[in-house]
């Protein structure tokens, strides 16, 4: 098979799905959690199935009804739940609902209560964007130092596609975005960049035969033989993966979906889109080229 030569077909899959992302993100953004834009989140747990009009008829009684308040079925399986999504609330607030709905419901459990203010909301945005750019910059500096600044800028732009392609399957999906989901995303990309890393090592290896025609050739020849591992590694990660998204805990859905997603997407960057924009490097970008190591 000719990966390479082929690249200019994969670049266009990856860039269709990137672009379909962003029209996402622009038309309806990203459905950012408490950790981020602040505000309380509340599970309750009910011994019989009410509507969410029963539910949301007992926060008008205190006045919790609110624009933004969002009001869901939660994902128990046990016991009936709902979910609320409302400003922060105090302590008092919080209790005189429990107090409402257990007067309305009879017994109800607070399965649990998460409450984050605005300003720390905020600050964990920064910390969440300042965490990603330091460890892109990291990759850089490993990257050049172990190769060429040309793997450095290659595998960074498969670290960037799959960061993309994730956060616009969530902006597709609609699913909450908190702090296990950036956790994810820093996870993906020190998988993508070990993949891509396995790829380069085969490479430079293969340089010292200089048994091939070309550069192209070289590149295809390193993943073709490399494809066995990525498929077989990227396989039985996927399937662990799989297993606890399906059967795992309900705090954890989030964490181990942006796993599903990145995995997916790190495994198709480094074999189609980090290696073969190595050629692309050489024939199109001189001042990258460097010496081979």
């Amino acid at each position: 098979m000719d990966f390479v030569g082929k690249r200019k077909i994969w670049y266009v899959i990856s860039v269709l799905f990137i672009i379909t992302g962003i029209l996402f993100l622009g038309v309806r953004g990203l459905n950012l959690g408490i950790d981020f834009r602040g505000g309380s989140l509340i599970e309750f747990g009910f011994e019989e199935i009410i509507t969410l009009d029963e539910f949301r008829e007992v926060l008008a009684q205190v006045d919790l009804d609110e624009e933004g308040t969002v009001v869901q079925p939660s994902e128990q399986e046990e016991i009936f739940g709902i979910l609320l999504r409302t400003r922060a609330l105090t302590p008092e607030e919080s209790e005189s609902l429990t107090i409402a709905l257990r007067d309305e419901f009879g017994a109800v459990e607070q399965l649990r209560a998460e409450t984050v203010w605005p300003t720390i909301g905020e600050e964990l945005t920064w910390r969440a964007i300042l965490a990603l750019v330091v460890a892109s910059l990291f990759i850089i500096i490993y990257l050049s130092f172990r190769f060429e600044p040309k793997y450095a800028v290659a595998a960074l732009l498969a670290t960037l596609h799959d960061a993309l392609i994730v956060i616009g399957f969530f902006a597709l999906v609609f699913r909450e975005i908190n702090t296990p989901f950036v956790a994810g995303l820093l996870t993906i990309i020190g998988y993508s960049i070990n993949d891509s890393i396995v790829i380069f090592d085969r490479i430079r290896e293969n340089k010292k035969f200089k048994r091939y025609k070309n550069y192209h050739e070289l590149i295809n020849a390193s993943i073709i033989a490399n494809l066995p591992r990525s498929i077989n590694t990227s396989l039985t990660t996927l399937l662990c993966v799989t297993a606890i998204f399906l059967f795992g805990g309900v705090t954890i859905k989030t964490f181990m979906l942006t796993l599903l997603v990145g995995f997916i997407a790190g495994t198709y960057s480094s074999i189609f889109i980090a290696s073969p924009f190595l050629v692309t490097i050489e024939e199109k970008i001189p001042f990258l080229r460097g010496k081979e190591v």
